[in-house]
């Protein structure tokens, strides 16, 4: 899609200010008329904030997505499972009421997929209903008398905070997705040497991609050189191959040492994202890069994979504790296997 950003006019503009109105940010009356000004901007990085996306004031596709997706409310529409999937705050807030009473509905991400339609007809059946997946006003209703408690951890939270304590495997024959994270349509170019930051992506996948192939594991990379596929399309790849766990690399200027992020909203998150993330963070920063620290994050790329997810960011000057940086080959292999480590153990299920 076209980035929006500070600066731009026109109806674009105006449809994302609506938007951001109609959800309770303020845009100043003067820009109000689709110019993307100082308080749209301001606008847009609120939103973002609260929907764990980066804050940069840039109306991209994960914030695009997020905007349209914010202005459902359960009940707004009839929902059932059809492709493209239904997306939106209601399919979540459906997904949550559904993990609270009980009933697998899977991710609280908000895409009304096979399990959420599988609960969806299991609430039905215990009902009394006709057992059709389709949720229409008579659910809607139904579930707004049960009034479940959704203050909680859904049960999908709770299930895989289960499966990472009881994980144990390794990297011999685990398919890894190893992702470079966006494209030159999808991220801020940063000068970095003769590289580009799309370009550094790739090498430091390729990479990571060889030192797991040396160690047993069947890497799958989600871009490669000259192409550019979306966010969803890398996430539906690593889905299609069934990938045990997704690392997407992405170099940045952002940060000066390393962070990581897995996926995260206000109200949910995944346990296993969160421990890869703290076991790799761990390793970068055992290698003398500075702690950037770890969050959660609401893109597509961490929300859309079924397996746990990381986006491992390394800022464009950082260092090694001997001085090396980005730019070199050694910084690179030594980046590669610290993320290899860490991935190692975390499907060894090891403490630390």
């Amino acid at each position: 899609m076209q980035i929006i950003r500070s600066g731009d006019q026109g109806e674009a503009v105006r449809d994302i200010q609506h938007r951001l109105t109609e959800l309770g940010h303020r845009v100043d009356p003067a820009e109000l008329e689709g110019v993307f000004g100082p308080s749209t901007e301001g606008a847009v990085r609120a939103f973002q904030l609260a929907r764990r996306l980066p804050a940069d004031g840039i109306v991209g596709a994960d914030t695009w997505s997020q905007l349209v997706e914010a202005g459902y409310r359960l009940g707004d529409r009839t929902l059932y499972l059809r492709s493209p999937a239904f997306r939106g705050d209601d399919v979540r807030a459906l997904q949550r009421m559904l993990n609270a009473l009980g009933f697998d509905a899977g991710k609280e991400d908000g895409i009304l997929g096979h399990r959420t339609a599988d609960a969806v007809m299991e609430l039905q059946r215990n009902l009394g209903d006709k057992v059709d997946g389709i949720v229409g006003l008579d659910t809607v209703r139904a579930l707004e008398r049960i009034r479940p408690a959704v203050g909680g951890p859904g049960l999908a939270v709770v299930r895989e905070e289960e499966a990472v304590r009881s994980m144990e495997t390794s990297l011999d024959g685990a398919i890894v997705a190893v992702d470079a994270a966006g494209g030159r349509a999808e991220i801020e170019q940063v000068t970095l040497d003769e590289a580009s930051q799309a370009d550094l992506a790739l090498t430091l996948a390729a990479d990571l991609a060889g030192t797991l192939e040396a160690r047993g594991a069947t890497p799958v990379l989600l871009r490669r050189s000259q192409e550019d596929p979306t966010a969803t399309e890398r996430a539906s790849t690593a889905n299609a191959v069934e990938a045990i766990l997704c690392v997407s690399l992405h170099p940045t200027g952002e940060v000066r040492g390393a962070a990581c992020a897995y996926w995260g909203t206000a109200t949910t998150h995944s346990p296993a994202g969160r421990r890869l993330a703290e076991l790799i963070q761990a390793e970068l920063t055992s290698i003398g890069l500075l702690d950037g620290g770890i969050r959660p994050l609401g893109i597509a790329l961490l929300r859309e994979t079924r397996m746990p997810a990381v986006r491992v960011e390394v800022g464009a000057s950082a260092t090694l504790a001997d001085g090396r940086g980005m730019g070199e080959d050694p910084f690179r292999r030594t980046l590669a296997v610290a993320v290899a480590d860490a991935i190692g153990r975390f499907l060894s299920g090891s403490p630390g």
